[in-house]
């Protein structure tokens, strides 16, 4: 795979980044993002990797839009209410770049289908919002060795791990949260609030260290941050990053 004279101008500024340049470029070109939810962090996370050059995008996510998502969700419009995220986001993508290949799937994600959305992709950014979906995802993630971007927020609070499971020294996500949150039940922020911009700021780096991961290969960016779990604070503002053991009896990616 080569760059057209038109991509190698649309992307110059990555490409002039030492820890990118034309190996790097191509990489992302030739990478399959499967972003899971079409929402507060899915939106912007969708318009970064599409600015990125991201080969391939699949989008799913199986709601509609609502008044209250345009507070955050920033590819949709009011005249878009009552009309799928998904087929939305794919319009988004395609007259963003019309050169990467989109894809969508209107579903939710549970463990009987998570296997057969994860599969092929070069990594998975979850942003949905259960915790069924999460470790369901996760679970399919460890078992075809698909690397995961997790990303959550709410009020003025956001995180993003990165998990690479399948591999025998990096946990999971289950290895973080447990088997105790196998159900749908994420606070939402309907409930507790949730300051657009804070969507934001989670979904853009997630983006980041999506793409972080994409260019491990190529030593870019360097370390992916596996099991590195990075904590957004809006209010102070301020970031910290934890690690994640990888538990050896987590029944997601442990040896029992």
């Amino acid at each position: 795979m080569t760059l057209s004279p038109d991509r190698l101008e649309r992307f110059a500024r990555h490409i002039v980044l030492p820890e990118i340049g034309g190996s790097g470029q191509m990489a992302l070109a030739e990478a399959s993002v499967v972003v899971l939810g079409g929402g507060g962090i899915g939106s912007p996370a969708l318009q970064y990797l599409s600015g990125a050059g991201i080969g391939t995008l699949v989008v799913v996510d199986d709601d509609t839009v609502d008044h209250t998502n345009l507070q955050r969700q920033t590819i949709f419009r009011e005249d878009q209410i009552g009309h799928r995220k998904v087929e939305l986001a794919e319009v988004w993508v395609r007259e963003f770049d019309s050169e990467i290949e989109v894809r969508w799937v209107h579903d939710r994600v549970t463990a009987s289908n998570a296997l057969s959305v994860v599969a092929g992709a070069s990594l998975v950014l979850d942003g949905c919002d259960n915790f069924a979906t999460r470790l369901a995802v996760s679970d399919a993630c460890v078992s075809v060795g698909v690397p995961l971007l997790s990303a959550a927020v709410g009020r003025f609070q956001g995180q993003v791990g990165a998990f690479a499971g399948h591999l025998p020294d990096q946990a999971c996500y289950r290895c973080y949260v447990g088997d105790a949150f196998d159900a749908d039940d994420c606070d939402t922020c309907a409930e507790d609030g949730m300051l657009g911009a804070m969507a934001g700021w989670t979904g853009t780096f997630a983006a980041l260290q999506a793409i972080r991961a994409l260019l491990a290969p190529t030593g870019g960016m360097g370390d992916p941050q596996w099991s590195k779990l990075h904590l957004l604070d809006g209010l102070r503002p301020a970031m910290r990053t934890l690690t994640v053991a990888k538990d050896p009896a987590c029944k997601g990616c442990g040896a029992t």
